[in-house]
C-alpha cells in the first residue's frame, strides 16, 4: 500500500530519498498555507495564519514510511499529521488535491541554528525545485532572529557556494 508524504526539511533532497527510501516517487510540488518553517537545530513547521511553506510531495510505501519513520525519531522526535495539499506536478500537469502526511517536532523542543550541512541541502533543494529562498531565510529569522540569518547565509556562501 502506499500514501503520500510531505517534505519540507532534508527530504527534499532526491539523493537523499533514494538512499532512505528507495521505493518513494515525487508527485509533485504544494505549499502549506497557514504554516510556517521553523528550526530546531532540524526543521519543523506551525501553524502561522498568512504564512506559507514550499513542500515536495513523495509517493511512498509502508517500507518507505517504516524507514523515514526510524530517520525521524518518531513517535518521540516527530509526531504525525494528516494534512489537506493541492499538489502540482513536476511536468506541470493539473493540479490535484489529496491528503498526506507529514512530519511535525515536538513542541518542546527548543529552538537552534541548524548546521551549514543541513542548511545547505534544504538551500539545494529550494534551488531545485523552484522555491523562494526568502522563505528558508524567513524560517531562520522566526527560530532565531535575523542576525543568525545574516550569519548563516554568509557562512554559507563561504563554505559552499
Amino acid at each position: 500500500m502506499s500514501r503520500y508524504y510531505i517534505a519540507y526539511g532534508s527530504n527534499l533532497s532526491v539523493e537523499q530519498m533514494r538512499h532512505r527510501t528507495p521505493k518513494a516517487k515525487i508527485v509533485g510540488t504544494a505549499v502549506l498555507r497557514g504554516w510556517r518553517l521553523l528550526f530546531k537545530s532540524y526543521a519543523t513547521i506551525e501553524m502561522k495564519e498568512g504564512r506559507e511553506v514550499p513542500v515536495l510531495i513523495w509517493e511512498i510505501t509502508d517500507s518507505d514510511e517504516a524507514s523515514l519513520d526510524r530517520f525521524e525519531g518518531y513517535p518521540t522526535f516527530y509526531y504525525k499529521r494528516e494534512l489537506p495539499v493541492r499538489v502540482t506536478p513536476l511536468d506541470g500537469g493539473a493540479p490535484r488535491e489529496l491528503t498526506a502526511m507529514v512530519y511535525i517536532m515536538d513542541e518542546k523542543q527548543p529552538f537552534q541554528m541548524p548546521s551549514l550541512y543541513y542548511y545547505d541541502v534544504l538551500y539545494r533543494g529550494y534551488l531545485a525545485f523552484g522555491f523562494d529562498l526568502n522563505l528558508l531565510r524567513q524560517g531562520i529569522e522566526d527560530s532565531m532572529g535575523s542576525a543568525y540569518a545574516d550569519a548563516i547565509e554568509k557562512e554559507h556562501r563561504r563554505a559552499f557556494l
